[in-house]
């Protein structure tokens, strides 16, 4: 692998461990509509391709409801109280991965001027303010989420916005081949795959089968292993 230029982060899985309060939140709307609670194993199962997928994961099949109209407000009302409960609930239990501060601060200090950043599908307002408080906000030049583009991840849209932008703010030499996404599943490294990225996979987040089908370049089991398998 080349030295990296860029370096580009997921959020839930990867920088943070946020599985419990999400769940909580879920469970918290399928009870505001009388939908039964669920395992937070499925749950966690279930995060990855943002709140709106979460949701309509979560409710399951909806063929019981007498019609579509039913359907999406099944799903707007379970979705409004989702984002309600986890905005006043995103940090109870969330907290950094171990050895995640101690690493991205280690490439800090040894490559001030090496641009990172965040790419999540989770809604990009407690993305921001998820890293804020835990005091990962200063390291990242720019924080995406799943509402920040018209589309999400995997499609590359957002990955190939980071990499202009960091271009034209760092190094003109920032390119898709010196660039890392880094996350813990699937639909991370297939993001990389689209844009042309290499891909550094975290085995110890919330996908860990589907992060080992999709193949990353190079597979880490603990953010304390960054530094080395970045060359770093």
């Amino acid at each position: 692998m080349v030295v990296p230029r860029l370096l580009v982060f997921d959020l839930d899985g990867t920088l943070i461990d946020s599985s419990l309060d999400l769940c909580n939140s879920v469970n918290a709307a399928l009870v505001q509509v009388g939908k039964p609670v669920l395992p937070n194993d499925l749950i966690a199962s279930y995060i990855g391709d943002g709140a709106a997928m979460l949701v309509r994961r979560a409710l399951g099949d909806p063929g019981d409801l007498d019609s579509l109209t039913q359907s999406n407000d099944l799903f707007e009302h379970t979705y409004q109280s989702f984002i309600e409960h986890y905005r006043a609930h995103k940090l109870d239990n969330t907290r950094c991965y171990e050895g995640v501060l101690d690493s991205i601060s280690a490439i800090h200090t040894r490559h001030s001027q090496l641009p990172m950043a965040v790419l999540t599908n989770k809604p990009v307002i407690p993305s921001r303010e998820i890293c804020i408080a835990l005091g990962l906000a200063p390291f990242f030049f720019q924080n995406y989420g799943g509402n920040s583009f018209s589309t999400k991840k995997p499609d590359p849209e957002g990955l190939r916005t980071l990499i202009a932008e960091a271009r034209n703010s760092f190094d003109r030499d920032i390119e898709p081949a010196n660039t890392v996404m880094i996350g813990d599943s699937d639909v991370d490294v297939l993001t990389a795959k689209r844009a042309g990225t290499y891909s550094l996979g975290c085995a110890y987040g919330l996908a860990p089968h589907s992060l080992a089908a999709a193949s990353p370049d190079a597979v880490v089991q603990h953010a304390s292993e960054w530094p080395a398998a970045l060359g770093l």
